[in-house]
């Protein structure tokens, strides 16, 4: 089928998600590799955001696509309520990476699903009902994960499910106390306590957080804040969510964001990174306290993909490979260097007034004017107001690098496979984008 046909069909019968649908014209892509993308003309590009930041291991790996065929060979489903060795597999490696005493899973099939069940666990575990969340966060879209999202997503889609309290992020750039990291002495973690004294500690079950926030930015929490969250949650018999989807799976630089900070949460939600995105899965890490208590009693927390069996076989050739591959490793080590070439631009480009980032997972914010932090792009800009990020993205891919911005954000997560010439040439691209953005500037 040549892609105008493909394009043809995709117009008649396709509807993508968080788009206008009318007048879309998605580029078709036949084929991926490592960390490329290969389009209907044959034209190889670079994967400079893993996708949705999911791909961690690169596309198409021999030993995860070598499992799915052997597993759907063997065993292609069977109901979530029996034994299976490559679910049990699964809990027992995924065992072996998670911190602390995270030993026990509930498996779903992406990460909007695991953070609805964490949701119902913090409930069932507290005998409470109020969960904190913030307001720049995105914990996926099904009614309950879109509630506990705090970005422009969520409004739309209200009323939500009851009992979600949103509060302030941690945002040192933008700091909403107008403080500054440390003079400030984590207020944002005061606050906190604040918000709970306000809510009533005895109507609040847990807080959900991105542990480093991911489309909407990159933002990592302050040294210390992360510890403070947990001590929080413990003196207010209170459960604390990691949300890892997206910075799980050596994306950070470690096999879990929270480990940067030597933390351990109750729950932890992953998905993404889990089977590399080669199939659908997603998963609740549930610490050996609160697995305890909730086995005493039903579990209303059902799916009935929960587990499949050639998920499960893809999630455990997942691991071997970041593992055997070495591919935290890699994150980490070519992560100083993307680090280093973000203050290199930071300091060269008028247009750049923050670039932070940790592992592979990197983000640049575009202001039109340094000194007063001015947004290149509004907040939550559609239609015309957002041409600059269109033209941004337009620019990056005729360089054949995907990395797509967002508002005033750009990105940098590529595939954790990725060489350090590929990392260098990805960042050269964006570099040579921001001497266009700089024209816009008012510096």
């Amino acid at each position: 089928m040549d892609k105008e046909e493909i394009k043809k069909l995709d117009k008649m019968h396709i509807m993508h998600s968080w788009s206008v649908n009318e007048g879309l014209d998605p580029k078709v892509i036949t084929g991926a590799e490592g960390v490329y993308m290969i389009d209907a003309d044959g034209k190889k590009i670079m994967d400079f955001s893993s996708q949705l930041k999911c791909v961690n291991t690169g596309h198409n790996v021999p030993r995860i696509v070598k499992a799915i065929q052997e597993q759907a060979e063997k065993l292609c489903y069977i109901g979530p309520a029996f034994a299976y060795e490559a679910r049990s597999k699964l809990g027992q490696a995924l065992a072996g990476v998670t911190p602390g005493d995270l030993n026990k899973f509930f498996f779903t099939l992406g990460g909007a699903e695991a953070n609805e069940n964490a949701l119902k666990m913090a409930r069932a575990y507290t005998k409470k009902h109020k969960i904190l969340s913030y307001y720049i966060s995105y914990h996926g879209a099904t009614q309950g994960a879109i509630t506990l999202t705090g970005d422009p997503r969520r409004p739309p889609l209200e009323p939500g499910i009851p009992g979600v309290v949103h509060i302030l992020n941690p945002y040192c750039y933008r700091c909403p106390f107008k403080l500054t990291y440390p003079s400030c002495d984590l207020h944002c973690a005061d606050y906190v306590e604040e918000m709970i004294r306000y809510e009533d500690a005895d109507t609040v079950a847990g807080i959900i957080m991105e542990t480093v926030i991911g489309g909407s930015g990159v933002i990592i929490p302050p040294d210390g804040y992360l510890q403070r969250l947990r001590e929080i949650c413990d003196a207010n018999n209170m459960v604390f969510i990691a949300d890892e989807v997206m910075a799980g799976f050596g994306r950070t630089g470690k096999w879990f964001a929270v480990e940067n900070w030597n933390v351990v949460p109750d729950l932890m939600t992953m998905a993404k990174g889990l089977t590399s995105s080669h199939v659908p899965m997603g998963a609740v890490a549930i610490s050996d306290k609160v697995a305890d208590a909730l086995s005493k009693e039903m579990l209303y927390c059902g799916l009935t993909y929960s587990g499949h069996p050639v998920s499960s076989a893809a999630a455990l050739a997942t691991i071997e490979t970041y593992k055997e591959d070495k591919l935290i490793e890699n994150a980490r080590v070519l992560g100083e260097i993307q680090k280093a070439e973000f203050e290199k631009m930071k300091d060269k480009h008028p247009c750049v007034g923050d670039a932070r980032s940790i592992g592979l997972f990197g983000c640049i914010e575009l202001v039109k004017n340094k000194k007063t932090k001015e947004r290149l792009v509004p907040y939550n800009a559609m239609g015309k107001a957002a041409a600059i990020t269109k033209e941004i993205n337009k620019r990056m891919m005729e360089r054949g690098v995907y990395a797509p911005a967002r508002w005033w954000l750009m990105f940098a997560a590529p595939p954790l496979c990725i060489t350090e010439d590929q990392l260098r040439e990805g960042l050269a691209v964006t570099d040579e984008v921001l001497d266009w953005v700089d024209t816009l500037t008012e510096n």
